[in-house]
């Protein structure tokens, strides 16, 4: 039995950590004010036909903190490309001179970060929610347990270090929230 409840307990683990590794990745999505590759994540290029991430099809830079260049691997799907980032709507136009792609970041306003903050905290609380259901789900697992078998202490020390995780997970989670929060209002 006790196997068992540290089976949950490290699935009850993995999930948290999940949750909190998509929240991470989430947020670097966001623009704070840098120049960062990976705002492009999740932009697919239609080429020849099939969908494709355009980090497959480009080569992709940050030569300053303002801009980003995208040098396409084949100069023919360079309009594809465009399309794609203006499809995408990351609230930034792209520049085609021919030979790359220039994506120039203007400044954030006052009104565009308390948007970004407000982005940042609903991520932060959808962050939350999952981990709340992976305990959940564990304290339920744990509640069948005791029904099938499990001593009453067991269990309750098993629900104790469930909260324990949350706690841990919820400390996890406000840690990058409010350092993305300070990036992103930091003129």
């Amino acid at each position: 039995m006790e196997e068992e409840v540290q089976l949950y307990l490290d699935d009850a683990k993995e999930k948290m950590e999940k949750a909190l590794v998509h929240f991470s990745n989430e947020l670097v999505k966001l623009r704070a004010g840098k120049a960062n590759p990976q705002m492009l994540d999740g932009i697919h290029v239609d080429y020849y036909g099939v969908s494709t991430p355009l980090q497959q099809v480009a080569n992709i830079n940050t030569p300053d903190a303002k801009s980003i260049v995208i040098q396409p691997w084949e100069k023919k799907i360079m309009d594809m490309i465009e399309k794609a980032i203006l499809a995408a709507n990351i609230g930034i136009t792209p520049i085609n001179n021919g030979d790359v792609i220039r994506l120039n970041l203007p400044p954030l306003t006052e009104e565009r970060r308390k948007q970004l903050v407000k982005t940042v905290k609903h991520e932060g609380e959808n962050a939350k929610v999952s981990i709340r259901n992976a305990r959940r789900e564990t304290i339920e697992e744990f509640k069948k347990m005791q029904k099938d078998g499990l001593p009453e202490d067991s269990a309750k020390n098993a629900e104790e270090k469930v909260e324990k995780l949350v706690e841990n997970y919820y400390k996890k989670v406000e840690e990058i929230l409010n350092k993305k929060e300070h990036e992103i209002m930091t003129v």
